[in-house]
């Protein structure tokens, strides 16, 4: 099999969650320990950081990855889901795994694999892992897939756990509180570990605390730990200066929504937990990476500016935290008209997104190329009950054709509500 043929394989043998919903969704670890035994345990051969969350957690590991490896470190970055081509998911220093080494372990393990019958993700773990061992990184950054306890990566011992936040999203998965939410993420908490949660948020921290007491590691909430002034875009980058017990950072962030304070909280804590166990990063260090994430890492999709005149903005944000992000960030741009290129997928309870959404924005419904895509007339539909009118468009690139064309040069468009219309654009 050619690179093509082999991802074919993959995407039709193995049942792939982004594409056809929970029906992918192994709860258990036994089909990746399985995996992992056969590969003689390449997850053991490296040095690993672990994090999970709701919101966030993709910019976090791909900022940290930025800092690791602006410090001279060999890192591997393993993330999902991907957007353009599927070895986004496995990068060493920025770059993406090769197509041969995709197809040679796909060769070289098809007979495992037909007679495991493994998830995709299951699947694409064990390929990362096998990767990173095979080029001896000096450490990796490991992002959850979803959840925590159950998700594949977490067969993993890492030297520190990170949980950006909690928020309601995959409640059919991973219940319907924020507290049953938690303690599935929590399930990433490791014996001796040390812990940074991001976000201190009263209602569940509790869950963070009797997890980590009984683990016997150390908990720092990142949020009580940061705090910072204003911050504001300046010549593409949000400039923003974050203050701590003991440093303070003036930084220009290339990721350039506000959310990514957030995150950059989250980070610093995690940078502080590393430094403690040896990490040699130097502040210089860490303040030149943030300001070339998107370079060193090829993130993509996070309040991305896709076209200027009219403006063009996606971003993958599609629970209700962070479409209230994507909110904030459109209100802060200035804008004539919005105009709203939205698909979003069948398997979610969407009317809290829907009551959110400005009721004077124009709106182009449309539907992203999976499995899982909600129909364009459906979403249509449940948009109007909320007042949310447009027309309907049987694809994204027709959708956002139409939007450029009806827009004046000082409308605002954005591109949205699901990861994979982000995906069809970027």
């Amino acid at each position: 099999m050619n690179y093509h043929q082999t991802l074919d394989y993959l995407y039709a043998k193995l049942p792939m969650f982004t594409r056809v919903g929970a029906i992918a969704y192994k709860a258990d670890l036994d089909n990746t320990i399985a995996f992992c035994k056969h590969l003689k345990n390449p997850e053991k051969k490296f040095k690993t950081i672990h994090i999970a969350g709701t919101n966030g957690k993709g910019s976090t590991s791909h900022m940290l990855a930025a800092i690791l490896q602006k410090a001279g470190y060999k890192t591997g970055l393993y993330t999902s889901p991907h957007l353009k081509d599927f070895r986004e998911r496995i990068k060493i220093n920025g770059e993406m795994i090769s197509e041969n080494e995709v197809t040679d372990f796909v060769k070289s393990n098809q007979d495992f694999i037909e007679a495991l019958s493994p998830s995709f993700f299951e699947a694409t773990v064990a390929m990362a892992f096998e990767h990173f061992a095979k080029h001896k990184v000096d450490i990796a950054v490991i992002e959850v897939g979803l959840g925590g306890r159950l998700d594949s990566t977490n067969v993993i011992s890492p030297l520190l756990s990170v949980i950006t936040n909690i928020g309601f999203d995959h409640m059919n998965l991973l219940g319907n509180t924020l507290t049953e939410i938690a303690g599935e993420k929590a399930g990433i908490i490791k014996p001796a570990t040390p812990v940074i949660v991001g976000e201190h948020q009263p209602e569940i921290a509790m869950v963070f605390e009797n997890k980590a007491k009984e683990n016997n590691s150390s908990l720092t909430f990142a949020s009580n730990e940061w705090c910072y002034d204003d911050s504001e875009l300046i010549d593409g980058k949000r400039e923003i200066t974050v203050h701590g017990k003991e440093d303070s950072f003036d930084l220009k962030l290339d990721l350039t929504g506000t959310y990514q304070v957030k995150n950059v909280k989250t980070v610093l804590s995690a940078v502080q937990a590393l430094k403690r166990q040896g990490f040699d990063i130097s502040n210089n260090t860490l303040i030149s990476a943030l300001s070339e994430v998107k370079n060193l890492t090829g993130l993509m999709g996070r309040w991305q500016t896709l076209q200027e005149n009219p403006l063009v903005i996606c971003d993958t944000g599609h629970n209700e935290d962070g479409i209230k992000e994507v909110l904030y960030n459109i209100s802060l741009t200035s804008h004539k008209q919005l105009r709203i290129v939205i698909g979003m997928v069948k398997d979610k309870e969407i009317s809290k997104i829907l009551e959110l959404l400005p009721k004077n924005a124009i709106y182009y419904f449309c539907s992203p190329k999976i499995e899982r895509a909600k129909s364009t007339e459906e979403l249509k539909k449940e948009a109007s009950q909320f007042g949310l009118n447009g027309e309907a468009f049987p694809d994204i690139d027709t959708a956002l054709s139409k939007a450029k064309a009806d827009a004046q040069r000082d409308d605002l468009i954005f591109v949205g509500g699901s990861t994979f219309v982000v995906a069809e654009v970027v």
